[in-house]
């Protein structure tokens, strides 16, 4: 054990910090947080972490941009007040999408943010279902990379799946449906879906599988502005697929995503709070169903205080 848990929360997602550490049997440490007139921040941790072994909750919630600012100005107050640990807790990982230089003269964003946080003085980052496993090796630091594989799969063992296919929305997503179907013993079928630049609305060009009269479950890491789900699902039902689900890990549920999920052919949408959801995406998309992250994230982080393994907790997708 290196010293006594601490547990802080910037402001992007309060409700799973508490959470978490309701389920840790951790207060959550005392902080100021206030932004003046000129936008800038300014972090006053109000109570003392020399040589304690702190957790510092803040996952990428809008406003994006404020909140990482937090985040790292949290870090760099906890590290000058001699901190032991120091572990960034980031269930949704900022910028999570720009990891690649796939256009000429762009920022490898995700890169950029794992560089941010050690410079801080995070001494590890714990995450959950990034975007690419690869950006695990953007650390320079030991990177926790959870996953809600489990949380899902127990999902629809006590739901049940009868009749039920698991639908890789893409080829890029076709070894990570393959994970869901072999644990929850059920047929796949893969789309061959397309998409141009950066306006998120994909176009389906093929199923490989049988989906006709079938439930089919969809399985991704997250849903931002809807648009892609949302043509799968109007795919699905084109073929004849009985009723349409979809897990996703983190609902960022952006620009115009209550009202193309509301009026899409999903029967239901299934997220964790890795993401703040408001009420009004809740009252605003009536198959949304929110599911917490929050036991897993409590047990990560005391198995981490204590020294332990953390593989134990989540299956491998």
């Amino acid at each position: 054990m290196i010293g006594k848990l601490k547990i802080f929360s910037g402001n992007a997602n309060l409700p799973l910090a508490n959470a978490i550490c309701k389920h840790a049997g951790v207060r959550l440490g005392k902080c100021e947080i206030i932004k003046f007139s000129n936008e800038n921040i300014k972090v006053k941790i109000e109570e003392s972490v020399r040589g304690k072994d702190v957790f510092v909750i803040q996952p990428s919630c809008p406003p994006v941009n404020r909140g990482l600012m937090e985040l790292l100005i949290m870090i760099d107050a906890i590290k000058h007040a001699s901190a032991a640990r120091i572990t960034a807790v980031t269930p949704y990982y900022p910028y999570v999408r720009s990891d690649k230089k796939d256009e000429p003269r762009i920022s490898i964003t995700a890169r950029l943010v794992a560089d941010l946080l050690q410079t801080a003085g995070a001494d590890r980052v714990m995450t959950m279902n990034l975007h690419n496993m690869q950006i695990q090796g953007f650390f320079h630091t030991p990177c926790d990379h959870l996953l809600a594989g489990k949380l899902f799969c127990d999902y629809y063992r006590k739901a049940g799946t009868d009749n039920c296919v698991v639908v890789a929305p893409d080829s890029g997503s076709a070894k990570h449906a393959k994970y869901y179907a072999a644990a929850l013993g059920l047929p796949m079928a893969i789309m061959d879906k397309r998409r141009s630049g950066d306006n998120e609305a994909p176009t389906v060009h093929n199923i490989i599988g049988q989906v006709e009269g079938k439930r089919a479950l969809i399985f991704d890491d997250e849903v931002a502005s809807g648009g892609s789900l949302s043509e799968v699902a109007r795919v699905l039902r084109e073929r004849g697929v009985a009723e349409i689900q979809a897990c996703c890990v983190h609902g960022v549920l952006s620009g115009s995503a209550i009202e193309r999920i509301r009026d899409s052919a999903l029967t239901k949408l299934l997220v964790t709070d890795t993401v703040y959801i408001s009420e009004e995406k809740l009252e605003g998309i009536p198959q949304l169903e929110v599911i917490s992250v929050a036991e897993l994230f409590a047990k990560a982080i005391v198995h981490t205080n204590q020294g332990r393994s953390i593989s134990g907790l989540y299956e491998r997708f």
